[in-house]
């Protein structure tokens, strides 16, 4: 099996969560610039099988997309023309980052820990993951 590797856009980082090989286990992976996403995915994707991204799906609490969407769908037609083999499915994102910052709490980090962005957006796509997987 190959890994699916799931996407918390942002407009400046952007946080990536993988599964392993077996697709039992969401890991965070990184977090990177989002202008250096696609280069790193490209590279990520040399070095390991993915058999899907999962892209979080930024909505309010009405149901309607946020206003992130129209820069996630810039980002998405980029990812379809990068890697057309590879499907994306769409993940619903809603309270992700407060969850995020609840698990930075709960394990004990400290204040300072917990004002880094990048580990929240990285264990955002940690959850956007394990929530995918629950689903299946």
């Amino acid at each position: 099996m190959a890994r699916i590797l799931a996407i918390d856009y942002g407009l400046k980082r952007t946080g990536i969560a993988v599964t392993d090989e077996l697709q039992i286990i969401a890991s965070g992976l990184t977090t990177v610039a989002t202008n250096e996403l696609i280069p790193f995915l490209k590279d990520y994707v040399v070095k390991e099988s993915v058999e899907l991204f999962l892209v979080g799906l930024p909505k309010q609490m009405n149901n309607e997309p946020s206003q992130s969407e129209e820069f996630i769908n810039s980002f998405l037609k980029k990812l379809k023309v990068t890697f057309p083999k590879i499907p994306i499915e769409r993940v619903d994102e809603r309270f992700t980052s407060k969850i995020a910052f609840q698990t930075m709490i709960d394990g004990g980090l400290n204040k300072k820990q917990r004002k880094n962005k990048a580990l929240v957006d990285q264990i955002s796509a940690t959850i956007i993951l394990q929530s995918y997987l629950y689903s299946k």
